[in-house]
């Protein structure tokens, strides 16, 4: 992790092991059903609900570093400790990396040239070698390979997703990373999950998708505002995302098949 991140977090020299949420209360006052939800890293949250139930509102609650000041009344604490209350709200840096629904890049770049000034900003010794490696993993990620000098513009959403989630686990100082609604962007969703926790990040997925809810270890649902449960995936649920990844690989082979033109039978 970058030094200025630790200093921004509070946290001297010393590594972001846990994030931990201490209840609050839901629309109506009323309190939330936990005490305490410690998250470590290299785990995978996934947040679901309804719309507008307020799953933003638990990841605000999260990257400001909450301590009982949102209308929620959360406490949010980093290794067992409040965020520093003087430089929580600093621009310079963020606890969570948010990789939105909608990745529109406005800057005329090619990849390699929006790589390389990313590496450069991060004041990375090992540009090049860096770059080349966030550029071939998106490429893993990514329906529809792509080339170093692709302009960022005319990137699909797929495609421009990929790139950041890569760009995210290998080169963002973010150790939080939330990724809103991953299945509607052609993205392969287990390579990009394995990349972002072996990397080291607190990965929190807010997804209508049954599939990504029980590949995370466990789930959040959110309820009037408030965490109404924290639901551990079962041995019963994974032998579910078994039938259901079954299910998803047919579901992708009839795709590729319309795709290429040819016909279902």
């Amino acid at each position: 992790m970058d030094l200025d991140l630790m200093n921004i977090l509070g946290l001297d020299d010393e590594k972001v092991q846990t994030v931990s949420i201490l209840a609050g209360v839901d629309k109506f006052g009323n309190k939330e059903s936990f005490e305490k939800f410690t998250i470590k890293t290299g785990e995978i949250i996934a947040i679901v609900g309804a719309t507008g139930s307020g799953k933003s509102r638990l990841l605000g609650d999260i990257e400001w570093g909450a301590q009982q000041d949102t209308p929620t009344k959360r406490t949010i604490l980093v290794n067992d400790k409040p965020v520093d209350l003087e430089k929580r709200f600093s621009p310079s840096t963020k606890l969570v990396a948010q990789l939105s629904q909608n990745m529109n890049f406005v800057m005329d770049l090619t990849v390699e040239e929006f790589l390389k000034l990313h590496a450069e900003s991060r004041l990375t010794e090992n540009r090049d070698e860096i770059v080349e490696k966030i550029f071939l993993q998106a490429n893993e990620l990514a329906g529809e390979r792509f080339l170093k000098t692709t302009p960022i513009t005319s990137l699909s959403g797929g495609q421009s997703r990929s790139l950041m989630i890569a760009d995210t686990a290998l080169l963002s100082s973010s150790p939080i990373v939330l990724i809103d609604e991953i299945e509607n962007a052609g993205v392969d969703r287990k390579k990009a999950l394995d990349l972002l926790i072996g990397n080291d990040k607190i990965v929190l997925i807010a997804t209508h998708d049954p599939i990504l809810a029980l590949m995370a270890d466990k789930r959040i649902v959110i309820k009037n505002g408030g965490i109404d449960k924290i639901i551990e995936t079962t041995n019963e649920e994974k032998k579910v995302l078994d039938k259901l990844n079954e299910l998803d690989r047919t579901l992708y082979s009839m795709r590729e098949k319309l795709r290429v033109g040819k016909i279902l039978e």
